[in-house]
């Protein structure tokens, strides 16, 4: 007699052959459609602020999310997609780059447009924003590196359906304020919805802001007009034969969540909403700020050339010294600032590439599809340029965790798998999201986290409002007998945690020892980070009551996992 086990493995494998077959036949196979066939566009610039009489002033704007076609090659028909934009014809995939102002205010009314009915599958049994009423799309934007107050930082239950008809139980208002207070650099906007924000970021809910500060920045030299400036919204998706998005519509475990999946991947790479577009440029500096909006792949970027990478921001913040590379590993929602001198190439073209393993770093080898990013021809004459790389770039001190009472916590990642040994969900700490809150910092308090990976995968871990330093990442030793004390406990010092973090330490690359707010956190490792929690260009504590509700969180940015459910509360205290 069959086992129920090995029964239910019979059905799953069954239904996936079948599945998949079916999907196989209705997708656009990436190996036949033709790259660099679609110039990179420049995706619509918004300043978010006024100038009257030559002084600029804080910008009250409207942005509407869309249901709408888009085209992602020439190859593939118009997809249906969910994009930013001021008005359904000027959306875009991603959004408009927002363009703002240090010290100087933006308000922006983010309206939900979209349909009652979603474009893409997704999965009921994890925590999941649910409309009251069961109709409507929820969404919430967050500013992925902003420092502002609670109520506009786009809090997973902040959700609102079209014209704001329903709201979550974290809801607080329609406008949202940007502060635009914090040192300049690049950010990123995205929806954040519970249980949702894989699937509407798949749909296209992505896109840039840039904070300037001119009087700072115009000193170093670096390309500055936005013609050799540009961000770069990288990600990944594959497409049925008709244009539409695929997402697995089975999931890993159906008889426990119908349509989760732990990780998303597309074969096809998309760079500003074209898959495998070309860009062509002069023979002098570009700035690129390349942001990987990916659910779950990591891109280890390189030029096929030999054409290095010189490294001046890290997320939202500047480095103290240029770092040059011939490739860095840029886990889902990391930001590099790079710049690329074209006039150092000796061919006249050259391929951005990639070679980060999928799930990262132990999953499969990149393919022929996805081992391209985009293509940049090279004008053949050489030209006379201003823009230059300086020695030094931007240095914000802090009292280091020597010098400064800290509270440590210990911060453990685990993965939960079911009887056919698949992921069915991830936890911080051992505890759901809707556990009471656990982590409670002081308004200007700086402390050190150590981050316990016990899970097979490298989980980049967002904090919401603070901003951290890496230390140093140590192996641990023992691993499986500190996972089984860790399991039944789940208390770091209690399992001796000492005893165990004994192993190898990876040295943190040069280009990231600067202020981050994700890092990619090493399976069998504890990487400890001192985090703080107030300006880091002033030491000055914040203008807003950041204790207010609804709070904030910090979570996996995998997005599969920060859905189901790697991801925790984070409120303040006085």
């Amino acid at each position: 007699m069959v086992g129920r086990e090995k029964l239910l493995q019979l059905i799953c494998g069954v239904f996936f052959l079948v599945n998949f077959a079916w999907a196989k036949d209705r997708l656009i196979i990436p190996s036949e459609l033709e790259k660099f066939v679609d110039e990179l566009p420049d995706m619509p610039r918004i300043k978010a602020f006024d100038f009257v009489d030559g002084s600029p002033l804080p910008k009250n704007l409207h942005i509407g999310m869309y249901s709408k076609l888009w085209k992602f090659h020439r190859d593939i028909p118009p997809t249906q997609v969910f994009a930013y934009g001021a008005t359904r014809k000027t959306a875009t995939v991603p959004g408009p780059t927002f363009e703002a102002l240090h010290g100087i205010h933006t308000h922006i009314k983010w309206v939900n447009y979209l349909p009652s009915k979603h474009i893409l599958p997704w999965d009921p049994t994890i925590p999941t924003a649910t409309p009251h009423k069961r109709k409507g799309i929820p969404t919430v934007v967050h500013l992925h590196g902003g420092i502002d107050e609670p109520e506009s930082d786009g809090h997973s239950g902040a959700w609102f359906t079209s014209r704001f008809k329903d709201r979550g139980p974290s809801w607080t208002k329609e406008t949202y304020h940007y502060h635009n207070l914090q040192h300049p650099g690049t950010l990123w906007y995205h929806d954040h919805a519970m249980g949702l924000t894989r699937v509407n970021l798949l749909a296209g809910l992505v896109g840039a802001y840039v904070i300037r500060q001119p009087r700072v920045e115009l000193p170093l030299g670096l390309p500055y007009d936005e013609e050799f400036d540009r961000p770069l919204v990288v990600f990944d998706r594959s497409f049925y034969k008709n244009g539409s998005i695929y997402m697995d519509t089975k999931g890993n475990n159906p008889s426990i969540h119908p349509q989760w999946q732990p990780e998303y991947f597309g074969d096809a790479i998309v760079v500003n909403g074209k898959a495998w577009p070309y860009k062509i440029v002069r023979r002098r500096k570009y700035r690129f700020r390349i942001i990987n909006a990916s659910n779950a792949r990591f891109f280890k970027f390189y030029f096929d050339n030999g054409l290095e990478f010189i490294h001046v921001a890290s997320d939202s913040a500047y480095i103290e010294k240029p770092v040059t590379v011939n490739e860095f590993l840029l886990a889902p929602s990391e930001i590099a600032d790079v710049v690329v001198d074209f006039s150092k190439s000796k061919s006249k073209s050259t391929i951005l590439s990639n070679n980060a393993a999928y799930p990262y770093p132990s999953g499969d080898p990149v393919n022929a599809a996805n081992s391209k990013v985009m293509k940049f021809i090279i004008k053949p004459n050489h030209e006379v340029e201003t823009s230059k790389i300086p020695k030094k770039l931007i240095e914000y001190r802090a009292p280091g965790p020597s010098t400064t009472p800290v509270l440590t916590r210990y911060i453990a990642l685990y993965e939960y798998t079911s009887n056919i040994d698949e992921p069915i969900h991830l936890y911080i700490n051992g505890k759901p999201y809707e556990a009471p809150v656990t982590e409670t910092p002081k308004v200007g308090a700086t402390e050190i986290w150590n981050v316990i990976n016990l899970t097979e995968d490298n989980h980049p871990l967002h904090i919401h409002l603070g901003l951290f330093r890496v230390l140093d990442q140590t192996e641990l030793v023992n691993v499986e007998e500190f996972k089984g004390c860790m399991v039944k406990y789940n208390d770091a010092i209690k399992c001796g945690v000492d005893r165990y973090a004994l192993g190898n330490k990876t040295e943190v690359p040069a280009h990231e020892k600067g202020w981050k707010n994700v890092f990619k956190m090493m399976p069998g490792h504890m990487t400890k980070i001192f985090l703080k929690f107030s300006y880091i260009h002033s030491n000055e504590s914040y203008p807003f009551d950041a204790t207010a509700e609804p709070g904030y969180v910090y979570h996996c940015h995998i997005l599969d996992h920060e859905d189901n459910v790697m991801m925790r509360p984070l409120k303040f205290t006085q």
